[in-house]
């Protein structure tokens, strides 16, 4: 990689960063792109040449921060199994790294719950596609341990990939929000029982 590629992409870094932390302040609308430029300590021309508009620079937000998350997730899921672990461990472990990504992107978090439920934004449809990039982790190891008969048959695939996606993005803005004084370890353990307990049917 070049020089030039490496400092456009460390520009971008900066334009992400300020532009989630301020969006997850004030809301889209209520953020301008001079904020931005002047978050990021850049000239606002920068922005506009690495993004056509703000809305592009939000959807491409929204991509480049899921496209973190699966890639951690896929992550934790391969170290558990490289290891000889079950799929149910795969899932704990997925879990995890997704705890740490949330208490790392506190902000982006925020902003992709927060507008998860909006209907009437442009970059709806790429918000959906991002999800079910981040869903589909999961339900490639769920489908993994019914094959490996660690789970039923009958488990609904789809809806329990995204109930463990939701469940830990709420828990973890929860445990952020309003129980800060918990550790990592404390919800992790937490949410490691519901899953022993309500997907693979065996209480730890």
């Amino acid at each position: 990689m070049d020089s030039s590629t490496t400092r456009r992409d460390a520009t971008r870094r900066k334009l992400f960063e300020a532009a989630v932390t301020l969006i997850a302040e004030q809301g889209f609308s209520s953020t301008t792109v001079d904020e931005i430029a002047e978050r990021a300590g850049v000239a606002k021309g920068t922005v506009y040449y690495n993004f056509a508009s703000k809305n592009v620079l939000f959807e491409e937000l929204l991509r480049h921060g899921i496209e973190l998350l699966a890639t951690s997730l896929e992550a934790a899921s391969e170290d558990v199994t490289a290891r000889g672990g079950g799929r149910i461990d795969a899932l704990d472990a997925m879990i995890r790294a997704g705890l740490d990504f949330i208490s790392r992107y506190p902000a982006l978090t925020q902003l992709y719950v927060a507008e998860l439920w909006r209907t009437n934004r442009a970059w709806q449809s790429t918000l959906m596609v991002v999800r079910e990039r981040a869903i589909a982790v999961v339900e490639g190891v769920l489908r993994e341990a019914v094959a490996d008969g660690e789970l039923s048959e009958e488990i609904d695939i789809p809806l329990t990939a995204s109930a463990l996606f939701g469940m830990v993005l709420v828990a973890a803005l929860d445990w952020q929000s309003y129980q800060p004084d918990r550790s990592i370890d404390e919800v992790h353990a937490a949410l490691s029982r519901l899953l022993q307990g309500r997907v693979s049917g065996h209480p730890a």
